[in-house]
């Protein structure tokens, strides 16, 4: 009885940890260089507050997620993707990330820092950005 307990215990865990693995982990991508865009983003007209947002996302986080939230081959995941639909990562998510920092938990880039220098008014303006982008992508 024991042995079949553990069996089914040891089952169940290979399972969870292919589907975790295979289905819910993204695609690597092949023969990408370190740096290259993850995802081709399309940029629509920009209202001022997200040219505002594109100015300070472009001091303080293009370095890592890349030219119009694109990503980075092994820096950074992109922006523009479904994992950043507001429906899963709000807006207050943007703000707890840029402030606190955030475990890596979707990608496997390692966990994000805080982003020194960067207020609630400056995230907000960074988030009405890489919203319109999302938009504009298919992402809403």
């Amino acid at each position: 009885m024991a042995r079949n307990i553990i069996v089914a215990v040891t089952a169940i865990a290979v399972a969870a940890i292919l589907i975790w693995r295979f289905a819910l982990q993204p695609e690597p991508r092949e023969m990408a260089s370190a740096g290259a865009a993850l995802v081709e983003v399309t940029v629509p007209e920009l209202s001022a507050e997200a040219s505002s947002g594109e100015a300070l996302f472009n001091a303080n986080c293009a370095s890592c997620h890349g030219t119009n939230a694109a990503g980075q081959d092994g820096v950074a995941p992109p922006l523009v993707h479904i994992i950043y639909e507001p429906n899963h990562h709000g807006d207050a998510a943007f703000h707890m990330a840029a402030q606190r920092g955030v475990r890596a938990h979707h990608w496997p880039f390692g966990d994000m820092p805080p982003v020194k220098g960067v207020g609630g008014d400056d995230i907000d303006k960074i988030v009405t950005y890489v919203r319109a982008l999302q938009r504009a992508n298919g992402i809403h």
